[in-house]
């Protein structure tokens, strides 16, 4: 697996005493929507998103969120968060009946939209994210934003890959 670049966020604080990590929530972001390569993602997450770059952008531009990871479309692989830490990824959120899935959760964001399909290469790169993080936390499952807080999220919606997904993490 190719290093992460590291992008720090400051949209982190320390995991609850005794948090074990074991989910994986996978997300998808564009930004600005349906648009990808630029740098709206990495502002947004490190608290520098213009508001009077984008229309869109006034309406988020004072959310305080990150994640963990960032896979590009060309598979290119950020980190904004430490593992150990809590990145701000998840929101109001229930697993198994635990709430606050940012407590033991690894945040993992894809560049894309609900309804285009992800890229070969960022395929790749969440295959072996996904394997790395097994070998080091007790890894239980792989979600959607959307399983953790059904009605309120809808990603990383249809158009992604749940059996390869699954398939490469069983």
């Amino acid at each position: 697996m190719a290093e992460a670049a590291h992008v720090p966020s400051p949209n982190c604080d320390a995991r609850p005493q005794g948090a074990s990590i074991r989910l994986v929530v996978i997300h998808g972001i564009s930004l600005p929507p349906g648009e990808f390569g630029g740098n709206g993602i990495v502002e947004l997450f490190t608290n520098r998103l213009d508001p009077s770059a984008h229309p869109y952008y006034a309406t988020i531009a004072n959310l305080r969120v990150s994640s963990h990871f960032l896979v590009r479309r060309d598979g290119a692989l950020l980190q904004f968060v430490a593992c150990g830490l809590r990145a701000w990824h998840a929101g109001a959120s229930c697993w198994q009946d635990s709430e606050g899935c940012n407590d033991f959760s690894i945040g993992i964001e894809l560049e894309g939209t609900d309804d285009m399909p992800y890229e070969e290469a960022q395929y790749a790169t969440l295959d072996a994210l996904l394997q790395a993080l097994r070998a080091r936390y007790p890894i239980e499952d792989v979600v959607g934003h959307s399983e953790i807080a059904p009605g309120r999220k809808t990603d990383p919606g249809l158009a992604f890959d749940w059996s390869r997904v699954r398939t490469a993490f069983a």
